[in-house]
């Protein structure tokens, strides 16, 4: 079954809702103020099975120039358009209006209904259809059918089915394989089920049971229930009107305008940087205008950044804008919205969402052509632009944030573009532009040679120093990311904390191995009664700095243990204890302090701290007064 999202539009009191319910036998006014006053008001929807292959959910919008914030919302997620106009009016305010909208939300398929084809003769109705061919001139809607209907005498109606079925079958689905996204366009309770929300999946698809995260809230809910279509489901996708039961939230915490998604993936905004475009009609855009920002079901107040240094836009003309929003919205990448003047509020121009993270920059000229590469929506060019502007490369999670491709789409890119060897893949999946790669191994390489220079006797520099110091404002996981591809290419070591050149040894002088060696055999004449470690280093030849870089090198390479903080072993004085306990174990099984000091020769300065290493070391565990030996 294909399903396609059929969305009215046109004029008031032109006979749109009439249509739905000849069509349809649903009155999709279900308001009360609606049926008493006899227009739209807010959205209704419908559904229309055309076969057995074609499903047709109709989304009903107002006419009238007070609603049409209303029709915006319903507009969003349409995938063909029936445009309606009363035979005996033809082009009226709201029909411009509506049509200018869903080309400017990019609706490429539909058709125009002439309603109240009773109310006017052959002549006329042939005059009309002469006038609208000229309106529709040079648009998508150009050469489509124009059908004389009456939904009162029934005139035309399965001629407008008939071309609904063929409209229909041209119209692309939506894809299921995508991220699942349901823009919120009602909210209410339902007797013995709670909290529902319904929508238009315009992308993706949701299980009963699953996750969604409800956006710009950022709040985790699970889907108890689903319905399509006036039909309980356990699967809901991409182009259908969907109903979700939703667990775990409630209606006043929900309103029209938020979005359900697929959870962990994307985030909302408050700058978006786009395309625009301005209607012929409109009076032009100055940097810094409020207006009213319109996408998928939401609304805003957005301030207009002119980008390039340019002071306006005027009628008909295009640009790329940065919108300040008053409230956070999640808008993706490629995604349709339109602008109304601040006031009065008319329909001014639309356009497309090109990033959602626009990073602050003071070149204009370089910030038009990372736009416009991006509006190419050619991949390869999208993804050299994003890596371009991220010095630090960027991970699968970012990317897919930020294009809302899907797995696939990113990897198939991604091939493109490291087989040219443009980019380079650091870890499992952290994307780097070559050039900005290279930088980056050099400044790194650059800081390991000070730093051996500077202290040979030093094994490696710390990765909280070099990272703050060759990539400080660099994402948290990028280091061990960047770290780990030049580990693997064999130009760098990495030692728990510790990194170096892989070429890099620590070399002693005459004076340093001497002093390395008077340290272990101080330790190692001691035994388990260490000797204080400054008066071991006071007897060196070294001066103390030194004496002390030569004393934690032999902590790393466990020639010394770390008893405590004040005590020190050698390692074979640590490994005589531990098969002095094991032969203690096949007597007793069991050691109390006195036993240990009696055993070991210790006295209790040094008996309590080893019974506590050896507790870390489950050696023993301690048991009231006593130590069981593991």
């Amino acid at each position: 079954m294909k399903y396609i999202i059929a969305g009215t539009a046109g004029h008031i009191d032109h006979g749109k809702t009439a249509l739905v319910r000849a069509l349809t036998g649903t009155d999709t006014d279900r308001l009360a103020e609606e049926q008493r006053r006899g227009i739209t008001i807010d959205i209704g929807f419908a559904h229309l099975k055309l076969n057995d292959e074609l499903q047709l959910g109709f989304v009903d919008v107002p006419g009238h120039e007070r609603f049409v914030r209303n029709m915006l919302a319903g507009a969003a997620g349409i995938d063909l358009v029936v445009m309606v106009i009363a035979a005996d009016e033809l082009i009226m305010p709201q029909t411009r209006e509506h049509f200018e909208v869903c080309r400017l939300l990019g609706v490429k398929h539909g058709l125009v209904a002439l309603t109240k084809a009773d109310l006017v003769d052959a002549d006329t109705l042939e005059l009309g259809q002469l006038e609208l061919a000229d309106f529709l001139a040079g648009s998508f809607l150009a050469g489509r059918p124009v059908i004389p209907v009456s939904a009162k005498t029934g005139q035309g109606l399965d001629e407008l089915r008939a071309a609904l079925a063929e409209a229909a079958r041209s119209a692309p689905c939506r894809a299921e394989q995508g991220h699942f996204r349901l823009p919120i366009d009602r909210v209410f309770v339902q007797q013995g089920f709670g909290t529902i929300v319904t929508g238009t999946a315009i992308s993706g698809s949701i299980d009963v049971n699953s996750e969604v995260e409800i956006q710009p809230a950022g709040r985790r809910v699970r889907v108890r229930g689903i319905e399509s279509h006036n039909q309980t489901v356990e699967h809901g996708g991409a182009g259908r009107r969907t109903a979700l039961n939703l667990a775990g939230i409630e209606t006043k915490d929900l309103q029209r305008g938020m979005v359900a998604t697929t959870p962990g993936l994307f985030r909302p905004a408050t700058r978006l940087d786009a395309a625009v475009e301005l209607l012929p009609s409109s009076s032009g855009l100055k940097h810094g205008a409020p207006v009213h920002l319109h996408i998928g079901t939401a609304e805003t107040v957005a301030h207009v950044a002119l980008l390039g240094n340019r002071k306006t836009i005027t009628g008909g003309q295009r640009g790329f804008v940065r919108l300040r929003l008053a409230k956070p919205v999640l808008g993706l990448f490629g995604d349709r919205f339109i602008l109304r003047r601040f006031s009065p509020v008319t329909t001014i121009g639309g356009g497309v969402l090109l990033d959602s993270e626009p990073v602050r920059g003071r070149d204009p000229d370089a910030q038009l052509a990372h736009l416009a590469e991006l509006e190419s929506f050619d991949a390869a060019r999208i993804l050299r632009a994003l890596l371009k502007r991220a010095p630090y490369g960027l991970a699968s999670a970012d990317i897919i944030r930020r294009t809302a491709w899907v797995d696939s789409e990113l990897r198939s890119v991604s091939e493109h573009l490291l087989s040219a060897g443009e980019v380079l893949v650091m870890g499992s999946a952290h994307l780097i532009e070559r050039g900005a790669h290279g930088r980056l191994t050099r400044q790194v390489l650059d800081f390991l040679k000070q730093f051996h220079k500077k202290d040979s006797l030093q094994p490696g520099a710390s990765k909280e120093a070099l990272t703050g110091t060759c990539f400080p404002h660099a994402p948290p996981d990028f280091a061990d990311a960047l770290l780990g591809s030049l580990r693997q290419v064999g130009q760098i070591a990495v030692e728990g904390e510790f990194v170096r050149l892989a070429a890099h040894s620590v070399v002693l002088g005459d004076e340093e191995a001497a002093a390395r060696d008077a340290i272990i055999a101080a330790f190692l004449r001691a035994g388990l009664s260490a000797p204080a470690v400054k008066d071991v280093l006071a007897q060196l030849s070294v001066d103390q700095p030194r004496a002390r870089r030569i004393l934690q090198a032999l902590l790393r390479e466990k020639v010394l243990v770390k008893v405590s903080e004040e005590l020190l072993l050698h390692r074979k004085a640590v490994d005589g204890l531990k098969q002095l306990l094991i032969e203690e174990r096949s007597l007793a099984g069991r050691i109390a302090v006195p036993r240990f000091k009696e055993l070991t020769g210790v006295s209790r300065k040094y008996a309590i701290p080893l019974l506590e290493f050896l507790d870390r070391e489950k050696v023993t565990r301690r048991d009231g007064s006593e130590r069981v030996i593991l």
